[in-house]
């Protein structure tokens, strides 16, 4: 008996993503971690509405329409990861001194610039300009990029600060702001990477026949399910190191009290305080 699945590679994943995502919702709030990660616990869930949202209405809806609900959504993800960002830093560099975190900022923020300022084509101002709708959208386009480049190298440089000097301000590598920044550090390198190699196979690669061209648009798939596939590891580390509770919380500080502790203790509250009957 043959089981034949209809099922493609970018299915599938787009499945176990989506499914992780659900899980890490219900961790982040069954475990009470969304009150302390708010902005994290708002990206997450916009990563779902992004992934049901390109499911159930690719195809139902006009182009502009969907392109407009997209472009939009992925601006409003650019903000929220970047407020992601600021609230990690202030969970672990929380004790540091305020000229340290100016200085800090800007050296990352310039690193940013200059990455931004580099990498990619910057379309003349008169063509992005919102004198109509599709400008705008065109606009809003490249704005979601831009802004997503530049929170990925801001995440990465980010991670390597908090990985290095984190233990030194009391978030240890086991603590869920340095574990969820080491998980967000991954995929934006593996964001950036991929990024990379498909510019780089975009721009010297000239195919001479629909079979090159095929094996071209073969390979871009493949790389971008290698990122999905890194995505949904790092899904998979948030889910299993949230579960876990930070060593000194709350729930790790309890300490068991010894058996027969609490009886004696009873009976000489009871003896302390004689019953009424035994006061008059």
């Amino acid at each position: 008996m043959h089981l034949n699945f209809d099922f493609t590679a970018v299915q599938i994943l787009w499945t176990l993503t989506f499914a992780a995502h659900l899980v890490l919702l219900v961790v982040l709030l069954g475990r009470d971690r969304a009150r302390r990660f708010p902005w994290f616990t708002t990206a997450i869930a916009l990563v779902a509405l992004r992934l049901i949202a390109s499911r159930l209405l690719f195809g139902r809806l006009p182009q502009l329409t969907l392109g407009t609900i997209f472009v939009v959504l992925a601006d409003l993800s650019a903000v929220v990861s970047f407020l992601v960002l600021v609230e990690l830093a202030r969970k672990v560099f929380g004790r540091a001194r305020r000229a340290l975190w100016i200085t800090w900022s800007l050296v990352l923020l310039s690193i940013g610039a200059v990455v931004l300022a580099t990498w990619g084509h910057w379309p003349a101002w008169k063509t992005v300009r919102p004198t109509s709708l599709m400008a705008l959208l065109s606009l809003l386009q490249m704005l979601a990029q831009k802004g997503g480049l530049l929170t990925d190298v801001l995440t990465v440089t980010l991670g390597i600060l908090v990985v290095s000097f984190g233990r030194r301000y009391g978030s240890g590598w086991r603590s869920h702001a340095q574990q969820i920044i080491i998980g967000l550090s991954t995929a934006s390198l593996a964001q950036i990477a991929v990024q990379a190699i498909w510019q780089v196979i975009a721009s010297t690669a000239k195919p001479h026949s629909m079979a090159e061209y095929e094996r071209i648009v073969g390979l871009r798939e493949k790389i971008f399910n290698a990122n999905s596939v890194v995505y949904l590891a790092v899904a998979i580390w948030w889910i299993v190191c949230l579960w876990i509770d930070e060593p000194g919380s709350a729930e790790t500080a309890e300490v068991a009290v010894p058996v027969g502790v609490d009886a004696p203790s009873r009976e000489a509250s009871a003896a302390a305080d004689p019953p009424e009957d035994s006061q008059e």
